[in-house]
């Protein structure tokens, strides 16, 4: 199994790393400033002009919209080609939002290229592609196990020309942006049909009469600002039944299109996180010298070096196996490798990002470090993308299955 990169990649590659240091590592302080000047004023909910800035020198050099694979709208990558891009976009973040290839746009992005009529792709994929605008993305719920998504309850009704929207979602992902000008949301249109055609999937402008966003909600304390998380209310919402999306009952299929490419994209940029912490640790225990002699001497201190270039390695081939599986037999034949990845990555970002918070002391859970914020980041995806549970669920059916055939 060869899982060395064309010299495509390796160009690409080093055309972004050129980027991150020349602009991207730069600008994170002058970034933090103009954010915290923003919090100070009450407003967090604004854009930086650092990452306007950014976001031009990204396009003008050719970084841009490189997540979509088999689309002339992307940069001709495959998922395999894409995955040592993404990670250098995890070790620094706000590179994926300055080569317009952050999360929930991706995502969106590829389900308007992949199921949007002519007109839908005119009006909102592209301008997502040139970057004008920001979107959103409207499935979970507060008041069912969403993990669940059969159990989602908000309607969508037909009436004439129009569909009317009522319901409640939360952690809509970049709804508090103010560029967010569109959200696609997740509802019932058929409540009697069979479990896994209930669904569709519908576009909604968001400043659409009756669409609220009702509070932004903080992870671990943060606030994710500029894009953020909300609760988001629909009364009464009406929008032209054109804005459905590839037809009713539709929603589970366009939901696993769109989660299995943005799932391995999460766990692409968790393994570029890890590097980051184990860098981080590694240079503060060469330099912090408790009991008189540096944290780097001691035997728990390698140990836990040793323990965390273990898993980021072992988890970056699970992404790569993934992502090539993928590439070569489809989303649906790869499920199992994509539901491994997506325990294993996490998890292992969590304990990488602990022992290097461990090794700073108290800098390692505030603001002098990128380590708090990383471990909420990781923390999270470990039930945003579908909780572990489910996924070792399926991963067991899966293994298990093959031995109820006549051959085993």
């Amino acid at each position: 199994m060869d899982f060395s990169h064309s010299p495509k990649v390796v160009a690409l590659q080093a055309r972004v790393m050129d980027f991150v240091q020349t602009h991207v590592l730069p600008a994170e302080g002058e970034f933090a400033r103009e954010m915290a000047a923003f919090r100070a004023a009450g407003d967090p909910w604004r854009h930086t002009q650092v990452m306007e800035a950014l976001k031009a020198r990204a396009k003008a050099a050719g970084l841009w919209n490189m997540f979509l694979p088999q689309s002339e709208a992307g940069a001709g990558l495959t998922n395999l080609d894409y995955a040592p891009i993404c990670e250098i976009m995890g070790r620094y973040p706000l590179t994926a939002e300055a080569m317009n290839c952050s999360a929930p746009d991706t995502g969106n992005m590829e389900v308007l290229e992949r199921f949007g009529t002519p007109e839908q792709k005119a009006r909102w994929l592209e301008p997502l592609l040139e970057g004008r605008i920001r979107s959103g993305f409207a499935m979970t719920e507060p008041g069912v196990a969403s993990s669940d998504a059969r159990q989602i309850e908000c309607r969508i009704e037909r009436d004439g020309d129009h569909y009317v929207i009522n319901g409640r979602k939360w952690w809509t992902s970049g709804a508090p942006d103010p560029h967010c000008e569109i959200l696609i949301l997740m509802g019932k249109t058929d409540p009697d049909a069979a479990p896994y055609t209930q669904q569709s999937m519908i576009l909604v402008p968001k400043d659409t009469p009756g669409v609220k966003v009702e509070r932004t909600l903080s992870v671990f304390g943060y606030d994710h600002a500029p894009h953020g998380h909300a609760e988001v209310s629909f009364t009464d919402v009406r929008v032209p039944a054109s804005h459905l999306l590839l037809g009713e009952g539709r929603g589970f299929e366009i939901a696993q299109a769109r989660l299995g490419p943005g799932r391995i994209h999460h766990c692409m940029r968790l393994v570029g996180m890890a590097e980051r912490a184990l860098e981080l640790m590694c240079r503060r225990a060469l330099v912090r010298k408790p009991f008189g002699r540096p944290l780097s001497d001691q035997g728990v201190t390698r140990e836990r070096i040793a323990n965390a270039r273990i898993l980021i390695d072992q988890a970056r081939f699970l992404v790569l196996n993934a992502a090539d599986c993928m590439d070569k037999v489809g989303n649906k034949q790869a499920k199992k490798e994509i539901a491994m990845i997506k325990v294993a990555a996490p998890a292992m970002a969590c304990q990488v990002v602990d022992w290097a918070m461990q090794a700073h002391g108290g800098a390692g859970v505030c603001q002098d470090t990128p380590l708090a914020e990383m471990y909420t980041r990781a923390r999270t995806i470990r039930f945003a993308d579908g909780p572990d549970e489910v996924h070792r669920n399926q991963i067991g059916k899966l293994e298990l299955a093959q031995y109820l055939s006549p051959a085993h």
